[in-house]
């Protein structure tokens, strides 16, 4: 890493550009136009308020919160409570007759296959010639 290091200083170093009289008016334009702002003022530090006004704040919320609370109570009307004069029904569930049978194969897996594999062929033909009547 050093050499590479070195190299780029030495690349720097043969770099040699001439800046043009108009660049370096504008450049000097540029550094004189740019004036430090002034710093803005600090606001006026607020005092801290002491222990009795939060502790005068705290009760005054507390006050609030009970006084809403008691308003709210006294002006909801009372439940009525709901009888019912009637027994809880039992729950009803349909029943489901199942008749299970078991299957009952006609022939062996292997022959249906087979009787399957002929029908297919035998549609293939049919549509082939069909084709070949068109055409």
């Amino acid at each position: 890493m050093d050499k590479l290091a070195e190299q780029l200083r030495a690349d720097a170093a043969q770099i040699n550009s001439p800046i043009s009289p108009e660049l370096d008016a504008r450049i000097q334009a540029s550094l004189q136009g740019i004036t430090p702002e002034a710093a803005a003022p600090l606001p006026p530090k607020r005092e801290s308020k002491s222990f009795s006004s939060w502790w005068i704040s705290s009760l005054t919320g507390v006050a609030a919160a009970v006084v809403l609370i008691v308003v709210v109570n006294l002006q909801a009307p009372e439940p009525v409570p709901v009888v019912s004069n009637s027994t809880p029904q039992p729950l009803i569930l349909p029943t489901v007759e199942w008749h299970a049978r078991t299957a009952v194969l006609t022939s062996p897996l292997e022959q249906e296959m087979d009787n399957l594999q002929s029908d297919l062929k035998k549609a293939e033909e049919a549509v082939k010639q069909d084709i070949d009547r068109l055409f």
